[in-house]
């Protein structure tokens, strides 16, 4: 084995490394090379006067807010220029107000183009509520239904609003608005909108009329159309998805890239007879959730530049005249809960993107939780979680470190024999392995036992990184949102004093640049938590704080106390 001490080395820093490279790349615009990245579109946010999308595939679309639904199949006939737009006097905005949100509707269609959310402060300014869904000249981000299959109302046409409540009184547990159209190609379509008390699924009934002489066979659409810059906000060190998403059954869940619809590369379910459209960012998400057993036509669309939609179309049927049909449908627009979204819908909670470790993430997210029930303070969570991995760990863990203070234990040995076979390097392999063997030490002893815990520990990662639960949530003292960096930057400070205390517990190696390396290194990635959420730096330094300990401990029983003699750097 040629100085098998590198691939210890590499255990340890190695995923250091990788997320260093990883953010680097995100930072510089490249797309993450090892992880489940953003797609972090930086283009301009479209103009207020963005142009219509034309075509017989497209949905009606507006002088301010260009939308299209994209359907091979059942679209083809819808018209490309919009339905007339209201009369400016005649357009209205209805703010509506409960527990959980503040929201404004659009009397041009019955959409939805603003929510606020009143449990969750927007990042920058505290003061604020954190705002989701927006139609301004700076972000585009809304939900939108209506009809195609002819000169049917859709979400361009002038609608009437029924007076009612706006906002929902103490002692009331629900709250509605309802926006009703004109007769439209036969066919009136009523939209009402049902707002519940702490809740962040909104009940969408659509009822269509046929108010003509002859039969007709509409189908409805239901999307939501954003810009792809980046939310506002989010972090340019670490990466998190960005974009839509679909999940069928048949495909499980499917995150979008915002290029990929750019470059027609979207390879998702035409048809499928259950599943969702999503739009995800950091922390939240908006989905249109439909019954399970109605068949649906799923679609992406580059709506217009730096515009894009997701949505579904569901085919009522022929109505004949004088009849109707109803639609239930659900808009989810709210924080990531994994616990809430599991209860709305089946595949809900995977808009919460774990990547390739969820089936480790999960459990760790429900372990987290259940901590949380009982302690009642995230940051006390964090480290009792890790406290409780490393217990789990602990005797993995007691063998790697008793193998490194093995190899620390007779280091002065090999670098005596380094430097006296320094021209030999054939017989300086052989003497070393004469060594190893004559001390039974196994140079891969404290290699393994780590290599298996690093999968765990990467999807606590993602856990703590995922959950909105640590936003704005506090720990101690200085730390009043797990989400954020740290503001007096202790925690990160204390984070690379832990890793160069670490360092000098393990076996230095006996090539010089080697141990020059193991000294840089623990500097450069503690680079990284200096802009990293608090939560996360926590844990981390929760689990170097308990690793320090037992590894002191272990050296100590075997009679190898800890050196600090750093390297010559010269």
């Amino acid at each position: 084995m040629n100085d098998i001490r590198r691939t210890i080395l590499w255990v340890i820093f190695g995923f250091s490394m990788v997320l260093l490279w990883d953010k680097w790349q995100l930072h510089n615009g490249n797309k993450a090379t090892f992880f489940p990245s953003a797609t972090e579109v930086t283009a301009p946010a479209p103009a207020g006067g963005a142009s219509s999308a034309a075509g017989a595939a497209s949905v009606p679309s507006s002088s301010s807010v260009p939308v299209a639904a994209a359907a091979a199949q059942g679209a083809s006939s819808v018209p490309g220029q919009p339905a007339p737009a209201a009369a400016p006097a005649a357009r209205e905005r209805v703010q509506v107000t409960t527990d959980v949100y503040r929201l404004t509707f659009d009397s041009e269609g019955g959409s939805l183009t603003h929510a606020e959310l009143l449990k969750h402060a927007d990042m920058a300014d505290k003061a604020r509520n954190f705002l989701l869904l927006d139609e301004s000249a700076q972000r585009v981000y809304v939900a939108q239904t209506g009809l195609i299959g002819g000169n049917f109302p859709t979400h361009k046409t002038p609608m009437t609003v029924v007076p009612g409540p706006r906002e929902l009184k103490d002692g009331q547990d629900e709250l509605s608005i309802r926006f009703e159209s004109p007769d439209l190609g036969g066919l009136k379509l009523a939209k009402t909108w049902t707002i519940k008390r702490g809740v962040y699924d909104i009940a969408v009934k659509h009822e269509v009329v046929n108010t003509g002489t002859a039969a007709v066979s509409p189908q409805l659409y239901f999307q939501l159309v954003r810009d792809g810059n980046k939310p506002p906000g989010e972090s340019s060190f670490y990466s998190t998805f960005t974009g839509p998403a679909v999940y069928t059954e048949a495909k499980k869940y499917q995150k979008i890239e915002f290029k990929d619809i750019e470059n027609g590369k979207v390879d998702i379910p035409k048809d499928s007879p259950n599943g969702y459209v999503a739009m995800v960012q950091h922390y939240f998400a908006t989905a249109w959730l439909l019954a399970d057993g109605t068949q649906r036509e799923l679609f992406t669309r580059k709506v217009d530049t730096n515009l894009y939609s997701v949505g579904m179309l569901t085919s009522l049927g022929a109505i004949e005249p004088g009849a109707s049909k109803t639609v239930d449908a659900r808009l989810f627009a709210g924080p990531q809960v994994e616990t809430m979204m599991e209860k709305l819908y089946p595949g809900l909670e995977l808009v919460k993107d774990y990547g390739w470790l969820t089936i480790l993430s999960k459990p760790l997210y429900w372990l987290l939780d259940q901590l949380h029930k009982l302690l009642n303070n995230w940051g006390w969570s964090i480290v009792a979680l890790v406290l409780l991995l490393k217990i789990a760990f602990y005797w993995l863990n007691a063998k790697a470190y008793a193998s490194m203070a093995k190899m620390k234990a007779i280091n002065p040995k090999i670098m005596e024999m380094r430097e006296r076979l320094k021209d030999k390097p054939q017989q300086m392999q052989q003497e070393m392995m004469r060594i190893y063997r004559e001390e039974k030490v196994n140079p891969m002893g404290g290699c393994f036992p780590i290599m298996v815990q690093i999968p765990v520990f990467i999807a606590l990662y993602w856990v703590l990184l995922s959950s909105v639960e640590m936003r704005n949530a506090p720990w101690i003292g200085w730390i009043h949102d797990l989400s954020a960096p740290d503001p007096f930057f202790i925690l990160p400070l204390l984070m690379t004093l832990s890793s160069l205390l670490q360092t000098a517990l393990n076996p230095a190696p006996p090539d010089p640049l080697q141990a020059k390396m193991m000294w840089f290194m623990p500097l450069i990635f503690s680079v990284m938590f200096f802009f990293f959420p608090a939560g996360l730096v926590l844990y981390w330094l929760t689990n170097n704080i308990l690793s320090i300990a037992q590894q002191w401990l272990i050296n100590t029983r075997m009679g190898v106390p800890p050196q600090f003699n750093l390297p010559s750097f010269k």
